[in-house]
């Protein structure tokens, strides 16, 4: 998993891309019990010209949410920050993940996409459901 495309290779041979753009591919991960959650992957690049690839996944809209339990959220995390992104063209918060192609390997990608799917449907849930848990 040294760059964007073994990234496409493997995925593509494994779910059903629903974007497949030159540095952004989506799917929808199945959770079982019928859940499934959306699941994207792009490539950045750092300051140092390092390329990273991104995980995220829509986790609920940002209007009416607390930016400091947001924050919160982000200090208590071992895998996964929230973040902002359009979606639609309406600020969505998204469950992300950043990860150096020198440290990835189909397993570790395989456990992001898995921690993050399963994470961001919890927060999705908790968000839609109104609760005060965020």
């Amino acid at each position: 998993m040294r760059h964007f495309e073994a990234v496409r290779s493997h995925l593509g041979g494994v779910h059903q891309l629903h974007h497949n753009d030159p540095y952004l591919i989506s799917f929808d991960l199945s959770l079982g019990q019928g859940r499934h959650q959306g699941i994207y992957l792009a490539e950045l690049e750092g300051e140092s010209g390092r390329r990273y690839l991104r995980v995220s996944t829509p986790i609920g809209p940002l209007a009416g949410t607390d930016p400091q339990r947001c924050l919160r959220f982000n200090w208590e995390q071992r895998t996964g920050y929230l973040a902002v992104a359009d979606l639609d063209g309406s600020p969505y918060l998204h469950l992300c993940e950043n990860r150096l192609y020198e440290f990835l390997d189909v397993a570790e990608l395989e456990r992001v996409i898995r921690v993050l799917g399963t994470l961001g449907d919890r927060l999705e849930q908790i968000i839609a459901s109104d609760e005060d848990a965020l």
